[in-house]
């Protein structure tokens, strides 16, 4: 047979990804959480609050600590978190926890407060919020949670970044808000450090017992001005931790850069502050 015969035939071929779809059989949604909406007077709008369960919650008389996530709505960071918490608590690693993600609105906004440095508020228009979000936080989200969800009257507040920057500013300067504080890769960039310089200040004030702080640094990345600025704002902060040395305090390094430590830092986190057994 001539094989141009059969040209024809392989044109009119129509490619595997033309076909239509083969029809799918019925199934049902993943699901890791509920999304609620809830008003809040203190920032005059209204917040998107997603609530991640244990896996035990349904259990009679269990009662549970809760993990305020900042950047928590469901394109930020709440199905990771969330997820890790349930593998932490799965392999003994971690305490069984309730995760409330508080998604974004004006995050800018929201974990900063306010510069005095001109690029800041160039980069950052909108900053300055963060008291006001400190305020929602405790007024409002949190008697909003202790009075639906089963709470032991533990909390913790997490975040990266800007939000890593709000935790570890929470810490130093309102540690009496919550138990404990993760804060990952935070922006001590923010207001020329500011926060670093005042640091040891901030820690020889009495401050309540019991308070932990998981602080996590990444690997700086180039370019190598604005990583050798990032690594001395890091070791300043450091050395103030040490030379105020404060029970509960853990500092992690990671070969991690901004953009990659998050995952592991908040696995390394939950192990720290909630491990109930050892690694199998």
């Amino acid at each position: 047979m001539n094989p141009l015969a059969l040209l024809p035939l392989l044109v009119a071929a129509p490619a595997a990804d033309a076909l239509p779809p083969a029809p799918l059989p019925a199934g049902r949604p993943v699901t890791i959480g509920t999304s609620y909406e809830i008003a809040s007077a203190v920032l005059g709008d209204r917040r998107r609050i997603n609530v991640a369960l244990p896996a035990d919650y349904g259990r009679p008389g269990r009662r549970f600590a809760v993990l305020y996530l900042l950047d928590g709505g469901e394109r930020e960071d709440f199905v990771h978190i969330a997820a890790l918490t349930r593998i932490a608590a799965a392999y003994g690693q971690g305490e069984e926890l309730i995760v409330v993600g508080v998604e974004g609105v004006d995050r800018r906004h929201d974990l900063t407060s306010p510069s005095s440095i001109a690029a800041d508020r160039r980069r950052v228009p909108t900053g300055g919020g963060a008291e006001a979000y400190r305020h929602f936080l405790r007024g409002e989200l949190k008697p909003w949670v202790a009075a639906r969800f089963r709470t032991n009257g533990r909390s913790a507040l997490i975040g990266e970044s800007l939000a890593g920057l709000f935790v570890l500013e929470t810490y130093l300067k309102r540690p009496e808000l919550f138990d404990d504080y993760i804060a990952v890769s935070p922006s001590l960039w923010w207001n020329g450090g500011k926060l670093v310089d005042g640091a040891e200040a901030d820690l020889s004030l009495p401050r309540p017992a019991g308070r932990r702080l998981f602080l996590a640094f990444e690997t700086p990345a180039p370019p190598a001005d604005a990583a050798a600025r990032e690594r001395a704002e890091q070791d300043r902060l450091a050395a103030a931790l040490r030379r105020r040395p404060t029970p509960g305090v853990t500092v992690a390094r990671s070969p991690e850069g901004h953009g990659s430590v998050y995952h592991p830092a908040a696995w390394q986190a939950l192990r720290t502050l909630y491990a109930t057994s050892p690694a199998p």
